[in-house]
């Protein structure tokens, strides 16, 4: 397991990498970056951009999911994966925000779990990006870098490699860390095509030189 310098020097060469690791999902307002987490699980920010360009045009408002009905917001979002649980979710979401939060999105992790199709995940990410409140969201991407670099244990669960985040990365950086932990994952350390060879990391990587001794013994 990296001690708390090893993962100090990891972040620091995250930042150097990707120094503008940002959210990816566009949105101008808390309510249209909760519909865009809520649409982007199991699907890429790419196409849920492509998606809520258009959607984000014609449904500006909680009513305006609701003013449809379920088969129309469906054929909108169609393109998505899981797109009719998906649908189905946000009118519920819709109706909660109108019924329990005056319309407004409302800023507690603890209140924003409670709205259908959200989780710790899309919660943290609301808080972080939204609000500006010290979050880590753990999305395939942190789990995955955290779990390759051992900063946590193979076995941890997502909540466990969150609590270890938490726990080693200080407080005002658990919001940066999570976005330069996507980027990493995202474009460098790649699920199925992790670019170890040329990896400022690979030192402190254990499964980075598995993969590379592996490689050159074939």
């Amino acid at each position: 397991m990296l001690n708390k310098s090893q993962i100090r020097y990891c972040l620091d060469m995250m930042k150097e990498m990707f120094p503008h690791a940002k959210a990816e999902l566009n949105h101008q307002n808390p309510f249209e970056l909760i519909i865009a987490v809520l649409l982007s699980a199991q699907c890429t920010d790419a196409l849920v951009n492509r998606v809520t360009a258009t959607l984000f045009e014609k449904y500006k408002s909680p009513t305006d999911y609701l003013s449809v009905s379920l088969e129309e917001l469906q054929q909108d979002i169609r393109s998505i994966g899981l797109y009719r649980n998906k649908a189905k979710n946000i009118r519920k979401l819709c109706q909660a925000l109108i019924d329990d939060y005056d319309g407004e999105v409302p800023r507690s992790k603890t209140e924003l779990v409670k709205l259908a199709g959200v989780g710790r995940k899309t919660a943290n990410v609301v808080a972080s990006v939204a609000f500006n409140e010290p979050a880590i969201a753990v999305d395939t991407h942190v789990e995955r870098v955290s779990k390759r670099l051992a900063i946590c244990r193979w076995k941890d669960s997502v909540l466990e490699v969150e609590e270890t985040l938490m726990r080693k990365v200080p407080k005002k950086e658990w919001s940066q860390t999570h976005h330069l932990m996507i980027f990493f994952g995202r474009y460098h350390c790649k699920s199925r095509n992790p670019n170890c060879p040329e990896c400022p990391l690979l030192e402190l990587c254990r499964e980075g030189q598995k993969r590379m001794k592996k490689e050159n013994s074939l």
